[in-house]
């Protein structure tokens, strides 16, 4: 099968297992429905055993607000099977809720709702940016967490004290 419609199939497949188990429960009894995470690449490979994926080439994964870019994304899902942990390589582009990160490498445990850039961070948003060996964010809470951190917050017009 050319790696195209093996890709899509593959996809679907993932796709269809993260939506809730039974549809024929009534809407009162059903949990609170997850954001899907979607995936696309120029390839999937899976390892059904191992519960693991792993994506290649132009990889983008999207959760809610959360997009992530890396030319390598490993994915580990549980038994249902929900994408339960994600890591991002060769040199990751991260962006959520007008926060722009780059840096070689990105974690995020979605159990946790947490997501960690390392290597070499830099945030960006607006004119003000941070750089960090480390950057931690929440991803309920959207609080960010820095190691080893320099940069350059603006400060509007007119704000010094006279």
């Amino acid at each position: 099968m050319p790696l195209g419609p093996r890709l899509s199939l593959a996809l679907a497949l993932l796709a269809t297992t993260i939506a809730p188990r039974s549809l024929a429960e009534s809407p009162k009894a059903a949990p609170p429905p997850k954001e899907a995470v979607e995936l696309s690449a120029d390839q999937l490979d899976i390892d059904i055993a191992a519960k693991r994926a792993v994506l290649e080439g132009h990889v983008r994964l999207t959760k809610g607000g959360l997009v992530v870019r890396a030319p390598r994304v490993e994915v580990r899902y549980d038994e249902v099977p929900n994408v339960t942990w994600a890591k991002g390589t060769g040199g990751v582009v991260a962006e959520v809720k007008g926060v722009h990160a780059e840096a070689p490498e990105v974690e995020i445990d979605l159990g946790k709702q947490m997501l960690s850039l390392r290597g070499g961070v830099r945030l960006q948003r607006g004119a003000g940016w941070i750089s960090a060996e480390k950057a931690t964010i929440d991803l309920v809470s959207l609080k960010v967490s820095l190691s080893e951190v320099k940069g350059a917050l603006p400060v509007p017009e007119g704000s010094e004290k006279k």
